[in-house]
């Protein structure tokens, strides 16, 4: 990889990692999931008990977030899709692109997860939301088009798009179905950062050479 060429997905990738890694070797996981992970019921008006300590303002909690895991397995596959989709991706969209793919992403995700249950006290921590908005945007510019016309009056792209999207959910609802009874999955944070990606590949694509 032409790690000059991805210096954005390198840098959040490399933030990513050291913050993780000191929270799992000091055993400060829960902690930092409460202070920093996104919480739905947080944006409901629940605040923290008064003794908690410091605290991440909520409405920063869906990027923090991203910067929280469970454990050593959770952070080397995360940054194994990261580091492979978003060199990929930069290379299409630039630094600037990937770095407000991620932020977007990030949020989308936070928001596919709240509406299912805006009153869940549950940490969401990781960033495989901000991650498959990645994945989406390199699936969509690095795909291989596998409709040659559109159906059902659609065209060909937005049948591509869907059927990506389609692929894409339908593999993260048999991991959350898997998963059941071994740790809770977001599976809709990783369809609504995934979606995202399908939506603004394009726009930034266009941004980056909008001058050339």
């Amino acid at each position: 990889m032409d790690w000059a060429a991805a210096r954005a997905t390198t840098a959040i990738a490399a933030v990513t990692a050291i913050v993780s890694l000191i929270l799992i070797a000091g055993a400060m996981v829960p902690e930092a999931a409460v202070a920093a992970g996104f919480i739905p019921l947080r944006f409901e008006g629940a605040a923290l008990p008064p003794d908690f300590g410091i605290a991440v303002p909520t409405v920063l909690t869906p990027l923090t977030a991203t910067l929280v895991h469970g454990g050593l397995a959770h952070i080397a596959f995360n940054l194994i899709m990261l580091v492979y989709c978003g060199a990929q991706t930069e290379r299409a969209i630039g630094a600037r692109g990937i770095a407000v793919l991620y932020v977007v992403g990030a949020y989308a995700a936070a928001i596919a997860q709240y509406f299912p249950d805006p009153g869940s006290p549950m940490p969401m921590i990781g960033a495989s939301g901000a991650i498959s908005a990645i994945v989406g945007a390199y699936a969509l510019l690095y795909g291989r088009r596998r409709a040659a016309k559109g159906v059902a009056g659609l065209s060909a792209e937005a049948t591509h798009v869907l059927w990506l999207a389609a692929g894409w959910i339908g593999i993260q609802l048999l991991i959350g179905y898997a998963g059941m009874g071994m740790g809770a999955i977001a599976v809709a944070a990783h369809i609504g950062g995934f979606i995202a990606g399908l939506v603004f590949a394009k726009p930034l694509l266009l941004w980056r050479y909008r001058n050339a």
